[in-house]
């Protein structure tokens, strides 16, 4: 039998240890005014409304409408929205505050594993912005890259949209580093298990049972799913485990969907709609999760625990209660931490 032939010993002062290496972790949501003011909101909603992930059809009638109705208009009713649940102690909106808990419980978490790790985190409209922390990162020495956009179930206009960003900075640097996006995760089994337990707590310690619980996404033009977006099929999957975890059945734990914007058919049935038809059918107690959401925000905080609980008490309802999300909780970061891992690996 021949013999395998015998390699020398690489001296170890010529070999890159992969330890040597920096790794950075980039969450990443989806973005914030820098006050609760129209000129700060005018500004957001401008980058918002003029990604063609966001809105498609990006011609003149939609440009028209823009500039002449929506953004002279509509930034003094959202300043005032942001304005109820705006966090004037750091004087940032509550998304900012969370977004940057998570980051840092994540970087603490990630010690063990040694000091190699940089984890930041970025808005995709507004600050601090991924061109920016994407840059630092970079500037630290990190030559691989996790970026982790915080959407649970996929859609073009939310994590696509970062990963275009991603790539239109990587566009400008010579030396680029590495990098990965981490997935979807809207049927993880840690991610499901988080919701169903910290929603199923939380629903124990109300003041009165809910009839029906509403899983309320995000939503988008039914157009888009239509094309081809996965979206709605994810946000069905969330729900239908959801319903599994917390022992609900379809007419207990009915998913909806807010945030509707402009003329067009979106996805249904709709959330306000919903659960105002639920007020008039005699259903006194309600409570709403948003599993699409990784951190609670202007949608969560303002939009259901304000407005929709209003309408749902206008048409007969009696206690309502919005589901606080995963956000820095130990659920979340639970979720958080395991998705880091897993995406690392190779890395670590």
């Amino acid at each position: 039998m021949n013999e395998a032939p015998s390699v020398a010993p690489v001296p170890a002062a010529t070999v890159e240890q992969p330890a040597a290496r920096k790794i950075g972790v980039l969450l990443v949501n989806l973005g914030t005014p820098e006050a609760p003011d129209a000129p700060a909101v005018r500004r957001y909603l401008k980058e918002f409304l003029t990604d063609p992930r966001v809105i498609e059809d990006q011609g003149a009638l939609w440009q028209l409408v823009l500039n002449s109705v929506i953004l002279p208009i509509r930034p003094r009713r959202k300043a005032r929205d942001y304005a109820k649940i705006w966090n004037y102690e750091k004087n940032e909106s509550p998304l900012k505050t969370i977004t940057r808990s998570q980051a840092e419980k994540l970087a603490r978490a990630l010690e063990p594993l040694g000091p190699r790790f940089a984890v930041d985190w970025a808005m995709r409209y507004g600050s601090p912005s991924i061109a920016s922390t994407l840059t630092t990162l970079v500037g630290q020495g990190c030559e691989r890259i996790l970026v982790i956009p915080l959407y649970p179930q996929y859609c073009a206009a939310t994590t696509a949209t970062v990963c275009d960003e991603v790539f239109r900075v990587l566009t400008g640097m010579r030396h680029q580093p590495s990098v990965r996006i981490a997935p979807p995760y809207y049927n993880d089994a840690v991610y499901i298990e988080a919701l169903g337990s910290a929603s199923g707590a939380e629903l124990s310690r109300l003041g009165f049972k809910p009839e029906v619980v509403l899983a309320s996404f995000h939503g988008v033009p039914q157009a888009y799913v239509d094309q081809g977006d996965p979206y709605f099929a994810h946000c069905v999957e969330t729900t239908r485990q959801l319903r599994e975890r917390l022992n609900l059945d379809e007419s207990k734990l009915i998913m909806t969907f807010q945030s509707r914007f402009g003329r067009g058919k979106w996805l249904e049935p709709a959330t306000n709609r919903t659960l105002k038809k639920l007020a008039k059918d005699g259903v006194k107690n309600l409570a709403v999760v948003t599993p699409g959401f990784s951190a609670d925000c202007l949608e969560t905080l303002e939009e259901i625990a304000i407005e929709n609980a209003r309408l749902f008490k206008k048409y007969g309802g009696e206690n309502f209660a919005a589901i606080p999300c995963l956000n820095d909780s130990a659920p979340g970061m639970l979720v958080i931490w395991q998705m880091a891992l897993r995406e690392l690996k190779g890395w670590v």
